[in-house]
């Protein structure tokens, strides 16, 4: 994305400053005599309640507010826990946060958490939506394989023209799975338990691959990425995978060791999701590095490309272990 896209641009433009906030030492019923006399915002969604400096120190949803006793203080039935943005934060990072926290609306606050206004889900579904920037809305469907100007109000012929063909990466790589699976048919029949969780390492693997992808594609928009760019990257993804993958394989194995009794199978797949994360990981890097390396679009071939190398990597490593070990 480039850096004068309207996603870098500042989030007080576009901050709503009709909003109502309470003093935390109300009581329900101050606070409701208050809110009559005042009025409520045009689109009420939450109450903030701030101290005596009107610093932010929580919020108050509608219902909560109606339900407590009248003479119940603000302070002791409000969310203390309030996610805001900072001032400093972009239209970017405001789309993080409702895709992140899911929340209807979020307060804007300077340095010293002072309220500056707030961003509804309104925010969230225009600018998503806004079809006047085009490029900012294909970044949402690129990444399934086709944009969505090749897509609006089409045909249903010219739609299976577009989207089939990103389809047929799927179905490739799913059948060469399938004959991979076959190779190790004798593994499997030899323990049925590989089978049973084979659903899983593929599903981790996916997610890692993806998420990794997801990342990079993101970084690709701004930074014209570079070897020394490229083996930073990978050490530093490399290193976290190998923490997520150490955290669910040791799970996994102590799961399989109480059900079945068997630590030889727990420490094979709990030892595959570790390498299968780490491999899924560095694929969901590369593959987009790659791409945008070859001048090709990275958003657009990376999802079904990435899956479909993951997939097969994963079922390779995976009764290829059993089968080492078995």
């Amino acid at each position: 994305m480039n850096t004068d896209s309207s996603y870098q641009k500042n989030i007080l433009e576009f901050i709503n400053k009709d909003y109502t906030s309470l003093f935390a030492q109300l009581s329900v019923a101050e606070a409701l005599e208050q809110v009559r006399e005042r009025g409520l915002a045009e689109r009420i969604i939450y109450f903030y309640v701030v101290d005596k400096e009107d610093r932010l120190i929580g919020v108050l949803p509608t219902r909560r507010l109606l339900m407590s006793k009248i003479d119940e203080r603000l302070e002791n039935i409000m969310v203390k826990n309030v996610a805001a943005l900072p001032s400093t934060a972009s239209t970017y990072d405001a789309l993080e946060f409702f895709a992140t926290y899911r929340f209807l609306a979020f307060p804007v606050v300077d340095d010293d958490r002072r309220m500056l206004g707030v961003v509804d889900v309104n925010f969230f579904t225009e600018k998503l939506l806004n079809t006047d920037e085009p490029e900012e809305v294909n970044d949402v469907f690129e990444e399934i394989g086709f944009k969505i100007s090749e897509i609006k109000n089409t045909s249903p012929f010219k739609a299976w023209k577009y989207r089939f063909p990103w389809l047929l990466a799927t179905i490739t790589s799913g059948s060469v799975c399938a004959i991979l699976a076959g190779a190790f048919e004798h593994t499997i029949a030899s323990s049925v338990i590989l089978a049973g969780f084979l659903a899983l390492v593929l599903g981790l693997s996916e997610s890692m691959s993806i998420q990794s992808m997801t990342v990079t594609i993101q970084i690709l928009h701004s930074t014209q990425p570079s070897l020394k760019w490229y083996l930073r990257s990978l050490f530093r993804e490399l290193s976290a995978a190998l923490l997520i993958g150490l955290s669910c394989g040791i799970i996994i194995t102590i799961l399989i060791f109480i059900w079945k009794h068997s630590l030889l199978h727990g420490a094979i797949i709990g030892g595959s999701i570790v390498f299968t994360q780490i491999v899924a990981t560095a694929i969901g890097l590369s593959i987009p590095t790659l791409l945008h390396a070859l001048k090709l679009d990275p958003k657009i071939a990376a999802g079904p490309i990435t899956l479909g190398i993951t997939d097969i990597s994963a079922i390779l490593i995976y009764f290829g272990v059993a089968s080492l070990i078995l």
